[in-house]
């Protein structure tokens, strides 16, 4: 079997099957060896799980979850990669790869027809273009599955999982933390990758709720709420939501303060609750 995490072999592989990495598929290939152990470790796969894959590249990770799950479900975009990771999984008979953008794929049907009724986890380095759209979408489709550990941008993982009211809260921080419990678990170093990026990367995991931490009866308002409240992150929350949502400010400025909230509070000043409490008056004022 390949030494997936031997520079000269991954080089070696790619010139066999004339594959090229691509920018546009954010392909980064993890080569420290001692980075997968530790992201399977960290996941909580193990025997009696199934373990589902976004973007297994080469394979390096899907060898190490291949070892600790019971099956592996690993989605791939790109088209040009089945070949090569023929080569670089042939010993394994628990891994399945999906030709699927997963962001267009019936989740829970995948979920179902693969693992049936076994305990399913999430791993995987995700592309850094497209770390968020693949986050939501795991945690809005409420998905039958345990945890997500995944490796992102550095940067994006400390938005992720800030919490929310903290300076460093974004948009992502509140749907995030409506979904799951996040945290930060360790960084990896550019070199560890190939090509090395130009930043620091990190793992976290996201331990999902078994229900959300408040409550609402318009789920879709609050989340369009709370990205327009941040669609101009340099104004005041009063000004972000008037232009974001269309509604005038005065009246967004009235409910603030209906809501015990100061007309000049800002975005990431607010919490989760803050936000179903302004979202209710507004939609009854």
């Amino acid at each position: 079997m390949p030494n997936l995490t031997d520079l000269a072999t991954v080089r070696a592989l790619c010139e066999k099957y004339d594959f090229a990495l691509s920018k546009g598929f954010g392909q980064n290939f993890i080569i420290n060896p001692g980075v997968c152990p530790k992201i399977v470790e960290a996941s909580g796969i193990g025997p009696g799980m199934g373990a589902l894959e976004i973007g297994p590249g080469i394979g390096v990770l899907t060898k190490e979850l291949a070892k600790a799950a019971d099956k592996v479900v690993a989605v791939e975009v790109d088209r040009r990669l089945p070949p090569l990771l023929e080569e670089t999984l042939g010993e394994f008979t628990n891994v399945k790869i999906v030709l699927e953008d997963v962001l267009k794929l019936d989740l829970h049907k995948l979920l179902k027809e693969e693992f049936g009724d076994m305990p399913v986890a999430v791993a995987a380095n995700l592309p850094y273009y497209i770390t968020s759209p693949i986050l939501m979408k795991l945690l809005e489709d409420r998905l039958p599955i345990q945890s997500i550990t995944v490796m992102v941008q550095k940067e994006a993982a400390r938005r992720i999982c800030a919490r929310p009211g903290s300076r460093e809260a974004g948009a992502i921080s509140y749907g995030v933390s409506y979904y799951a419990r996040p945290q930060v678990l360790f960084d990896v170093q550019p070199g560890s990758f190939y090509p090395a990026p130009k930043v620091t990367s990190s793992v976290i995991r996201l331990i999902l709720h078994k229900t959300p931490p408040v409550e609402t009866a318009d789920e879709a308002g609050l989340f369009r709420l709370i990205r327009a409240a941040f669609g101009q992150r340099r104004k005041t929350a009063a000004n972000s939501i008037s232009a974001g949502l269309g509604i005038p400010k005065a009246q967004v400025s009235a409910a603030l303060e209906k809501a015990g909230l100061a007309p000049t509070v800002r975005p990431e000043q607010l919490t989760l609750e803050d936000f179903c409490r302004l979202q209710e008056i507004l939609n009854h004022p």
